[in-house]
């Protein structure tokens, strides 16, 4: 069982950090975004999608998965709040890669 971290302590010592690891659920993830994912994939409910979270926070700017999770945190009552976030991560998606398309018409001229 992997231990909620005390959010009002703000940083942990990495002694304390491995001592509440659970080794026997975590035993494949040793990278930072692995980790990202497998807790996105928690607080969503969607664990049986992990590997989709871990792609995701491999793949994707930080900053947006946060937005993202952020605004399911925010809606109260969601009956399905991975189906949320995925919504509205496509919608950051789409907003980023039109930013993009702009920036890169605006160098052109």
């Amino acid at each position: 069982m992997v231990k909620k971290r005390d959010k009002t302590k703000g940083l942990q010592a990495i002694g304390d950090v491995l001592k509440d690891f659970s080794w026997d659920e975590k035993k494949y993830i040793s990278r930072e975004f692995q980790d990202f994912g497998y807790r996105l994939a928690e607080e969503l409910n969607d664990l049986e999608r992990k590997a989709l979270y871990i792609k995701l926070a491999k793949e994707l700017p930080r900053p947006m998965l946060e937005k993202a999770r952020n605004f399911v945190k925010d809606a109260s009552n969601v009956e399905n709040p991975a189906r949320l976030f995925m919504w509205k991560l496509t919608e950051l998606r789409k907003k980023w890669q039109e930013k993009k398309k702009e920036k890169v018409i605006y160098e052109a001229k």
